[in-house]
């Protein structure tokens, strides 16, 4: 077995609880992951994407797993240069976001299976259609969700006004991104102002979970800025380390903490 990569005994776990979306391998310089039968490789340097796709052959050939395709994409230093996946080798007929709807609104298929009512926000229509998908495909009605392709800083105001409260909400915002008007987004600059707009249509006892795959922000730098948001709307709350995930190594994936305000 190749060091750094999925072991048999989490892969048969996960593929018994009906999980075929996760982390394969993970190094410095890239990391390869799984959409059911296709697996992406996102690498910073080329040595990475060319040992990772060696690598990837020999690590499936000693668990038996089958891989019908593979793309790859380049993890640039700026965010906005993100291209879209290229296949490398397989049947280009179907696009990888095609067969990679079960990450869309993952945390809506959750709250809304225990039948809370939620509400989606993206800038995108059509990750906000794969969300869709996925309740379907999870056998959800939508009818009690909500859907808003915007801005979700223009959104959170209007909520406010409306006196709109949420007893839990998610914040996991790109690195990088801009609206159709040409309105940026920089998490490192920007995420400050978007904590106190959520804390401002959150009920008195909601849990947050803030979330940032930006490599400069870390656990560290997400607990200050929410020290600072939770000081500026007079507001406290015990902060919570999210469980470790077990296709992630330790200090690698996104930076996450949970506030539980009180």
């Amino acid at each position: 077995m190749i060091t750094g990569w999925t072991d048999p005994g989490l892969l048969r776990d996960l593929q018994a609880e009906g999980t075929d979306a996760h982390r394969l391998c993970t190094i410095e310089d890239g990391w390869v992951e799984r959409f059911g039968s296709d697996v992406l490789i996102s690498f910073k340097r080329v040595l990475a994407r060319e040992r990772l796709l060696k690598e990837l052959q020999t690590w499936a050939d000693s668990v038996g797993f089958q891989v019908r395709r593979v793309f790859a994409r380049l993890i640039p230093t700026k965010s906005e240069r993100r291209e879209s996946p290229a296949l490398v080798i397989g049947d280009p007929s179907e696009s990888l976001q095609t067969v990679a709807t079960e990450w869309y609104l993952r945390f809506g298929i959750d709250f809304g299976s225990n039948g809370a009512d939620t509400l989606n926000i993206d800038l995108s229509k059509k990750y906000l259609a794969r969300g869709r998908e996925n309740f379907a495909l999870n056998k959800l009605s939508t009818i009690d969700h909500r859907f808003i392709t915007d801005d979700v800083r223009s959104v959170l105001p209007r909520l406010a006004r409306r006196g709109e409260k949420f007893d839990a909400i998610i914040l996991d915002p790109p690195t990088f991104s801009r609206s159709p008007e040409g309105k940026t987004f920089q998490v490192q600059d920007d995420f400050e102002s978007l904590l106190i707009s959520a804390l401002a249509v959150a009920e008195r006892d909601a849990h947050l979970l803030i979330s940032t795959n930006c490599s400069a922000l870390g656990e560290r730098a997400l607990k200050v800025m929410a020290r600072y948001c939770l000081k500026e709307t007079r507001r406290a709350a015990a902060f919570h380390r999210p469980l470790p995930l077990p296709d992630f190594p330790p200090r690698s994936g996104a930076s996450s903490i949970w506030l539980a305000l009180r």
